[in-house]
C-alpha cells in the first residue's frame, strides 16, 4: 500500500480537492492556491482572468477523465468584501457562471468545518460567501464540532426580469416563457408548453427542448441587469410542471444550463428566481414556504421570500433557500507532462 501523501514518479501535484453534493448536485471545492495573480481587485475582475488565463485549471477539475460533462466545481478566492468570509468562483462544463445556490449550501458548511470562519456560534453560524453577483450569506447548523447537513441561504436581490415573453423556438412553435433572476437569469415554462412531462419524459428529451428553449431566448430577448451588464446572459431553461400556485405540495422542475448540463438538485438559483416570478405574479406572500422537487433525483430544496428589495429599477425579494448536503470524498489530482489529455476532454 502506497504511504500516505505519496505521488507517482515525475507526477506533479497540481490540485487539491474535497468533493461535497448538494441533492445530488456534485461540487468539486478547491480550497486554494489558484489565486489568479495580478487579476484585479473584484471578483468579477478574477471570475475574467481564470477564463481568460487559467481556464486549463477548469477543464482539468471539471472534464473527463478527472470529471464528467455534468461536473461542477467552485475554487476560493479571496473577497474585496470585508463582510464576506470567503469569495468563490463557479465552474461548469462550459464555463463560469455568476450563482449556484448548491455549492452556497455545501461551501457553508466546508467553511465552518474546514476553519474558515473562526470561532462558530452554536446553533447556528453566519458564512457570508462572495459570489460573482453579489454577496449571499448561509446559515450553517454547528454543533461546536461539525456542521449540519441542513444548510439555507439568504439569496441576493432576485427579480421578474419578463413575464409571458413569447419565443419562437424551432421544433416547437410560439411558446410562452418568463425569465426570472436569482444571482443568474433563467427562462422558466411548464414541460407540458413543448408536449413533455417533467416527471415521466426521458431526460434526454427535457434536455433536448429546454435547449431549445434557450438558444431562442438568446436569439429574441435582450437581458439586462441594473448592477452590472457582465450579469446579464441567460444560463439556462427549467422546465416545471406548471405547479407556480402556492400549495404545501412540492412542485417539479428541472433546470438545462450552460452547454446542455443537467443539475441533478432542484436549483438554488432557479429556486431563487422562480420564487422571485411567483411573487411577482401574486401568487405567494412573504414567509409561504414552497418546496420544490428535482425531476432527475427527487430531491429536494425549500424557497421563500423573506423581504421586498430593489435592484435598480427592479421590486425584488430576498429569498431564502434551504437544503442538505454532503461530503463524498476528497483527492489530489497530478499531472504528468507528457499526457496528450493531461487538461482533460469532453465529449457529447
Amino acid at each position: 500500500m502506497a504511504a500516505p501523501g505519496w505521488l507517482p514518479p515525475r507526477a506533479r501535484a497540481v490540485v487539491r480537492v474535497v468533493d461535497m453534493h448538494t441533492g445530488g448536485e456534485p461540487l468539486r471545492i478547491v480550497p486554494g492556491g489558484l489565486e489568479p495573480g495580478p487579476a484585479g481587485p473584484t471578483l468579477l475582475a478574477r471570475r475574467r482572468h481564470m477564463g481568460a488565463e487559467l481556464d486549463h485549471v477548469r477543464r482539468l477539475l471539471v472534464h473527463e477523465p478527472r470529471g464528467h460533462r455534468d461536473m461542477y466545481a467552485a475554487v476560493l478566492v479571496p473577497s474585496e468584501l470585508p463582510a464576506a468570509q470567503l469569495g468563490a468562483l463557479f465552474l461548469h462544463g462550459q464555463g463560469y457562471s455568476t450563482m449556484c445556490g448548491h455549492a452556497v449550501l455545501a461551501l457553508g458548511r466546508f467553511a465552518l468545518d474546514g476553519g474558515l470562519v473562526p470561532a462558530p456560534s452554536r446553533p447556528e453560524t453566519a458564512v457570508t460567501i462572495h459570489c460573482p453577483c453579489g454577496p449571499v450569506t448561509a446559515f450553517v447548523p454547528w454543533d461546536g464540532q461539525r456542521s449540519g447537513s441542513r444548510v439555507r441561504f439568504h439569496s441576493v436581490p432576485a427579480f421578474a426580469a419578463a413575464a409571458d415573453v413569447t419565443v419562437d423556438v424551432p421544433g416547437h412553435g410560439k411558446v410562452v416563457v418568463d425569465i426570472g433572476y436569482g444571482g443568474a437569469f433563467y427562462a422558466f415554462l411548464s414541460a407540458e408548453r413543448l408536449g413533455l412531462d417533467v416527471c415521466s419524459s426521458k431526460t434526454q428529451d427535457l434536455v433536448d427542448a429546454a435547449s431549445a428553449v434557450t438558444e431562442a431566448v438568446k436569439r429574441q430577448f435582450k437581458l439586462h441587469h441594473p448592477d452590472n451588464e457582465e450579469l446579464a446572459f441567460l444560463y439556462g431553461t427549467i422546465l416545471t410542471d406548471g405547479k407556480d400556485a402556492f400549495s404545501d405540495e412540492p412542485t417539479t422542475n428541472i433546470c438545462v444550463f450552460a452547454d446542455a448540463q443537467v443539475d441533478r438538485s432542484p436549483t438554488g438559483s432557479g429556486v431563487t428566481a422562480r420564487i422571485a416570478l411567483q411573487y411577482h405574479k401574486g401568487l405567494i406572500q412573504l414567509n409561504q414556504t414552497r418546496t420544490f422537487r428535482s425531476s432527475s433525483t427527487g430531491s429536494l430544496f425549500t424557497g421563500k421570500a423573506v423581504k421586498e428589495a430593489k435592484c435598480g429599477d427592479y421590486n425584488a425579494v430576498v429569498v431564502e433557500v434551504s437544503g442538505e448536503a454532503f461530503y463524498t470524498g476528497t483527492a489530489t489530482f497530478v499531472v504528468e507532462e507528457e499526457d496528450p489529455l493531461k487538461y482533460g476532454f469532453s465529449l457529447k
